[in-house]
């Protein structure tokens, strides 16, 4: 996601040079007769080739310098180069127009603080950069005699400063004057053709320069102002707490195309946003500053989490068909921790469960917004968010900054999110901040990893409503859809960072494969969702892993004894051999299959099932 760039009119800029060289060349006379070649009337009236070639290539290097400059003071510092025996450019100074006024914007080569310092005139004034702010023509003193002459009532104020010549030159941008550029000569100067083309020419380019530096401080106050507007999310409600933060790495900007939200919606629910508009440029910030406004009406209107990305995604597309923007919506019911997620093309979020154990919850998801119009398909997902459970959304900034893939930038995080204890959100916050932005191992104390993309980070924690028991209990809860059969593969990827800690690797690896068995059975032989329910409870050690797999069908499983090469039949015989307690049980709509296991101490190698 990259950011515009100003590229300098180099090839115009060249042609404009080498108009000048032809002047040049064109003005120049041979050598008096009268006088020998290499003696200074025959140097001083055309030059030799060889000095005249030097001083052109010495006024394009500083040319193309000066259209490349970033700021106003590099680009006069730059434009000092233009200095040559017989072109001896010494001072200069920017004049800006603004109220009715002529002011100094920047100065070189002038005693610090004075042409610059509170200078303000009336634009009526008669003052050279006055009438060339007024008239846009240039003006042309080649002596102190003719500057008398023409500005009587403003000579003075150049008098006395060891300057014998001035020229002064209009900058305008858009075809509209924005000031007046002065340059300062040691000694009188005939102004030729040349002269004045060379002067054109750097004038041009320090229009443009000054164009570029006020187009940086807008959209510098448009950043700010975006970022003070994320600032004003909405408190969370009552039975929730959030947490943002926002980082801007790539761009230069206050803020670029991330953002986050949290609304309040009607009938006492939450809804929370965070989403990645592409590039970190100014453009993407104002794509993002306009989306973000639309979802926030969507969701206030009242539609659902898939309603809002869809109008979402077909709004994006009429603003910018070039760019595309991933987006994680959220509408939380504070009175039952549950959550209806839809995802466009956005990381997945990260579950926090109260004992710091960390799971990358997966969750279904469609394109993302404006990428392919008419193909807004986002599905929604359900989960519980249990007291005392923090669910992560976040930019994908956050993961790869500092050159991470998303392994081992998920990994960092993770060690920075599990640890602490849940009651202070902002802390945790801070600490993922801290780990992410610290600098690498052997680089300088003062070095900030931000060579990525921009970073958004918002934590949403359900709040402990009443005491909690004492008892360490972790929960995963996930449905494995019949269509959906990538959901496999992330539920055992959830299952074993539910285990994480478990004490024999072993029993991970079997608990794996008996929830694999369950939820296989469940689309292999039935036409329902499989619905997985795992719970850990217990101190470590000796905890206890129950889990559950539920469907709606009504045929109850019953064991066989398969041959050696039926394709299937053994799930109920692992989970016999395998699994410390078992069973199916009848619901009112549908079964349970589940099982238990009992955790093993390390050093118990037979691993004999308990009763």
């Amino acid at each position: 996601m990259g950011g515009e760039r100003h590229e300098p009119p180099t090839d115009a800029f060249e042609a404009e040079l080498d108009q000048i060289e032809a002047l040049n060349r064109l003005q120049a006379p041979g050598p008096d007769p009268a006088s020998p070649p290499g003696t200074a009337e025959g140097t001083r009236a055309g030059g030799t080739s060889e000095e005249a070639r030097r001083r052109d290539s010495l006024l394009l290097s500083a040319g193309h310098a000066v259209a490349a400059a970033d700021t106003l003071d590099e680009a006069l510092r730059l434009a000092a180069g233009l200095y040559a025996p017989d072109f001896p450019l010494d001072g200069q100074c920017v004049f800006g127009v603004a109220d009715g006024n002529l002011t100094a914007l920047g100065q070189y080569g002038f005693r610090p603080g004075g042409a610059a310092r509170g200078f303000r005139m009336p634009m009526n004034t008669g003052y050279p950069a006055a009438e060339v702010a007024r008239t846009g023509r240039a003006v042309y003193l080649g002596s102190t005699q003719e500057y008398r002459r023409r500005f009587p009532a403003t000579w003075h104020m150049s008098a006395r400063k060891n300057r014998e010549a001035w020229a002064f030159l209009p900058l305008v941008t858009a075809g509209r004057v924005v000031g007046a550029w002065l340059a300062a000569f040691r000694t009188p100067m005939d102004f030729t053709a040349s002269e004045r083309a060379l002067l054109t020419v750097t004038g041009r380019m320090i229009a443009q320069v000054l164009e570029r530096a006020r187009a940086s401080r807008a959209e510098l106050e448009l950043s700010r102002g975006l970022r003070r507007s994320m600032h004003t999310a909405g408190a969370a409600l009552t039975g929730l707490t959030v947490a943002t933060r926002y980082v801007p790495t790539g761009g230069g900007l206050m803020v670029g195309g991330d953002w986050y939200d949290s609304i309040d919606l009607p009938n006492g629910r939450l809804a929370v946003v965070i989403g990645d508009v592409q590039g970190h440029d100014v453009h993407a910030a104002g794509l993002m500053a306009q989306l973000r406004t639309a979802v926030h009406a969507y969701a206030a209107e009242g539609h659902g989490p898939d309603a809002v990305l869809a109008r979402a995604s077909r709004f994006l597309t009429t603003l910018d068909e070039d760019r595309f923007a991933t987006c994680l919506y959220i509408e939380a019911d504070p009175s039952t921790g549950n959550l209806h997620i839809a995802r466009a093309g956005h990381p997945h979020p990260v579950l926090r469960m109260p004992d710091g154990t960390c799971v990358l919850k997966h969750v279904s998801g469609g394109l993302p917004l404006g990428l392919m119009p008419g193909e807004e398909d986002y599905p929604v997902d359900t989960v519980r968010l249990h007291e005392g459970e923090i669910l992560m959304l976040c930019t994908d900034g956050l993961i790869e900054n500092g050159g991470h893939d998303m392994y081992t930038g998920w990994v960092r995080v993770r060690d920075a999110f599990s640890p602490g204890p849940d009651d202070d959100l902002e802390g945790m916050a801070d600490r993922i901040m801290a780990a992410v932005l610290s600098p690498r191992p052997g680089a300088r104390e003062d070095a900030v990893a931000r060579d990525g993309d921009d970073i958004a980070l918002l934590l949403l924690r359900r709040d402990a409503v009443h005491a909690r028991a004492e008892v360490s209990r972790r929960r995963l809860v996930l449905t494995v859809d019949q269509d959906q059969g990538e959901g496999l593969a992330e539920a055992r990827a959830e299952l074993k960072a539910l285990l994480h800690d478990w004490a024999r690797p072993d029993q991970i690896d079997t608990a794996v494969l008996l929830a694999t068995e369950l939820l296989g059975n469940v689309l292999v032989h039935t036409d329902q969702d499989g619905a997985l329910n795992a719970t850990v409870s217990g101190e470590a050690g000796t905890r206890r892993l129950l889990v559950e797999v539920m469907d709606r069908g009504d045929e109850l499983p019953h064991q066989r004894t398969p041959g050696e090469l039926a394709s299937s039949g053994r799930g109920l015989l692992l989970l016999d051999i395998l699994a410390d307690q078992w069973g199916v049980r009848p619901e009112p709509e549908g079964k349970t299959a589940w099982f238990a296991l009992n955790e093993a101490a390390p050093d118990d190698a037979d691993g004999t099932p308990g009763s």
